[in-house]
């Protein structure tokens, strides 16, 4: 076992070797986490190591880019959109040349999802953080106390006040909203000050587009204390939040040491034996990425937002954003809908929310801290209602019904945009497809973004999905003529299917397939011209809720194996650097299949549709152990808060949600020979995975209760009841397990 000093602060992301199992405290969960697992990027964006409990507003990652980056820009207060934007700033110095910001070296850092060590200034500085839900504190602690030492507090667009020990300040994040902060030193500063070309004034108090103040401690100081509370209320509701979560005391450890049990807790959700210690680190590093976003607002019972620039009561249900749907519909989720329900139904209702703030009634798509941002194509939010309806989960179904129509109905289809339906739209609704442009076409539709284009497959396929989506909760309202509306609407994706070539075809607005279309690399830049930031191989398998249909376009089962079979051994087609270059998201591939891009997430397990399970379970295990490691590179893509690690979790313990809106899981080949989910209501799903070995990965037979179970998939009632399924492992596969016509998953009902 690993030594638990190693495991939990992360000294070296490399394997060292092991300690003797008796010199080695007990594991917990949380020792499993290493944050660190994907901050190297293959291509775009690196996976950040965060610091912050789960759901919280208080996230923190280091102030660089990816983890090769030798600088800092300073020291983090606060991260206020996934992955991407900060506010203010916390320098540390001990030199006399003073700057609202100051890059430093860093070295010996060591993260934990809920505290941050690192020494910076050439090792002479010591900064240690420990997060809690909306307030943090900071020990720094200087090697050569002989010198004075000065910290800066930064604002970038906003204000900022110091007086003696206490330090304030806000930023703009947007048209309608601030975020602030209200913090307090432990110790009494020798002088303070407004920050003015490099000096400390006696001003107390700036707002400017770069605000710093200035705190000088004395020569002989050896340490100080910073701990501060945030809010998107105002200072005074920080401050409030600041003593509510730490009282009046500097206490870190006690911080790091509640923030340690809050995850401990949060991840004993799911409990593992059999495996590797490194599968195990995969494990529960990939269930911690789940807790990132969305994150609650919530404060005291109000919340501000962004979709009205107002203040609101929560009336107990906390209100949560930044979420990015497009991503999170797929597998964040329906495990969140599975393990913690009561926080899904806040969720959606967060949503229903927005959608009345908004004074639209549209469901939005990419709520972020500052509003919806409308990024990426379809209406997911849709399929979120939907999977919750169907698990049994509480939500006010007619009321979402409507703003999902609305969203899908009255906003236009065109991606990234917010604006109401035009020319694509009324075009898809007379003719059932997004029209493609031919080349040299001009676009005439002023709602599409120059850069994203009309994405016209792969709006057409998602809202199919969608209207389907919209069938599902139609028909549980009992409305059954929108049922069969919406129902007829979500085989829309025949509509561009080229029964030539077998795939996904873009169709110009006479109804003519696009001539010489290359399905590797045609459409452009991300293949946005046809398709998103994928190709037609990965745009062929996206009809998530009719798989049985997408078997009878293929020509049956049979073809539809041989068609999975040529995804995975298709060349790229050119060198990586010319295929990457075009297709920059499209990385983890195996052969035209990419593992780095939330699309394909449900591909290895479409065998299971079509009487080749042993197939799901050889991808399966093929995708885990080649792209998903313990290591710097070891997430193939952008991870996008859950978006992508979700499938680890799902997959790793061996089954998963392939079509969000039926209550249902396919089966795969779990990792691990003992796993525990608890799902509520002292309930445990059970799996036993029998002789279960990164060799023994093929299901040989199953039983469910105890009764032999010869189908790849399982109920979310069986689940949710605590079923225990037990799996037969071995070194072959049993090809005629599950594979029996009338097993497969379910698929939308045949018109």
């Amino acid at each position: 076992m690993k030594n638990l000093r190693f495991v939990r602060f992360l000294v070296s992301l490399f394997f060292l070797g092991s300690l003797p199992a008796s010199a080695a405290p007990e594991m917990e969960r949380v020792d499993y986490v290493n944050p660190y697992i994907g901050s190297i990027s293959h291509l775009l964006v690196p996976c950040f190591p965060c610091i912050q409990l789960p759901n919280s507003l208080m996230r923190i990652y280091p102030t660089r880019g990816e983890y090769t980056h030798e600088l800092l820009d300073g020291l983090p207060i606060v991260v206020t959109n996934h992955r991407e934007r900060s506010a203010f700033r916390l320098s540390v110095t001990q030199g006399n040349e003073l700057h609202p910001i100051v890059s430093t070296n860093w070295d010996q850092e060591k993260i934990t999802p809920y505290d941050y060590c690192v020494q910076i200034a050439d090792n002479s500085i010591d900064a240690h953080l420990a997060v809690s839900h909306q307030s943090a504190i900071y020990e720094i602690s200087f090697q050569d106390p002989s010198k004075p030492a000065t910290v800066l507090l930064y604002t970038d667009n906003g204000r900022v006040q110091v007086e003696g020990k206490s330090a304030s300040a806000n930023q703009r994040l947007s048209r309608n909203m601030k975020i602030f902060f209200s913090g307090e030193f432990d110790i009494q500063p020798e002088q303070v000050g407004i920050l003015r070309d490099g000096k400390i004034s006696n001003e107390k108090n700036v707002e400017d587009r770069r605000a710093c103040a200035a705190l000088r401690f004395p020569a002989g100081t050896k340490k100080v204390c910073f701990r501060y509370g945030i809010s998107l209320i105002s200072e005074e509701q920080a401050q409030k939040n600041l003593v509510r979560e730490q009282g009046s005391v500097f206490n870190l450890a006690k911080v790091a040491a509640d923030g340690r049990k809050e995850w401990n807790e949060s991840l004993s959700n799911i409990r593992v034996e059999g495996g590797t210690d490194d599968e195990k680190t995969v494990l529960y590093t990939s269930y911690y990425r789940t807790f990132e976003r969305p994150v609650s607002l919530s404060e005291d019972g109000r919340y501000f937002s962004a979709f009205d620039g107002k203040v609101h009561e929560d009336n107990g249900q906390p209100f949560y954003t930044d979420d990015w749907i497009w991503d999170t519909y797929r597998a964040a989720h329906p495990l969140r809908a599975l393990i913690q329900p009561q926080k899904q139904e806040n969720i959606i209702e967060s949503y229903l929310r927005m959608a009345e703030q908004m004074g639209t009634n549209w469901m939005p798509t990419f709520p972020e801290m500052t509003g919806d941002t409308r990024r990426m194509n379809s209406n997911h939010g849709v399929s979120m209602v939907a999977d919750a309806l169907y698990k049994g989960l509480k939500v006010d179904a007619k009321r979402a019904f409507e703003y999902c129509r609305k969203g899908i109905e009255e906003k236009t289809l065109a991606p990234w945009s917010g604006k109401p339906a035009g020319y694509i739209d009324d075009f898809y609704k007379e003719h059932g497809y997004i029209p493609a442009l031919k080349e040299g076409e001009k676009e005439t539709d002023p709602n599409v973004s120059g850069f994203e284009k009309r994405q016209p497959i792969a709006v057409t396929l998602g809202t199919s999905y969608d209207e389907w989506c919209l069938s599902r909760i139609a028909e549980f309202l009992g409305e059954k003529k929108l049922q069969q509306k919406y129902l007829k609407l979500s085989y829309n994706y025949r509509n561009v299917w080229n029964p030539e070539t077998k795939f996904f075809h873009p169709k110009d607005k006479d109804g003519k397939f696009l001539e010489n279309f290359d399905y590797r690399f045609g459409g452009g830049i991300g293949a946005r011209d046809a398709y998103d930031e994928n190709n037609g191989w990965t745009y062929r398998w996206d009809v998530q809720h009719n798989f049985a249909d997408l078997a009878n376009l293929m020509g049956g089962r049979e073809e539809l194996v041989r068609n999975l079979d040529q995804t995975f051994t298709e060349s790229m087609g050119r060198g990586k650097r010319e295929f990457y270059t075009q297709l920059p998201d499209q990385t983890g591939n195996i052969g035209q299949f990419t593992m780095a891009n939330e699309p394909s997430l449900h591909i290895p397990y479409i065998y299971n549709y079509a009487g080749a399970p042993w197939k799901t379970q050889k991808r399966i295990r093929q995708c885990l152990k080649t792209w998903f490691r313990n290591d710097l590179m070891g997430i193939p893509g952008d991870e996008d808060g859950g978006g992508l690690t979700s499938f680890v979790v799902f997959s790793s313990l061996g089954f998963y949600p392939v079509t969000p809106g039926f209550p249902v899981y396919n089966i795969g080949s779990p990792l691990f020979s003992d796993i525990k989910v608890n799902v509520g209501n002292g309930k445990t799903f059970h799996i036993i995975a029998q002789d279960c070995s990164e060799e023994n990965k093929y299901i040989q037979s199953a039983t469910l209760n105890g009764k032999p179970l010869n189908r790849p998939w399982i109920s979310h009632e069986d689940v949710k009841n605590g079923a225990t399924l037990v799996l037969k492992m071995g070194s072959r596969p049993n090809k005629e397990w599950g594979a029996a016509v009338g097993n497969e998953p379910p698929s939308a009902q045949k018109l």
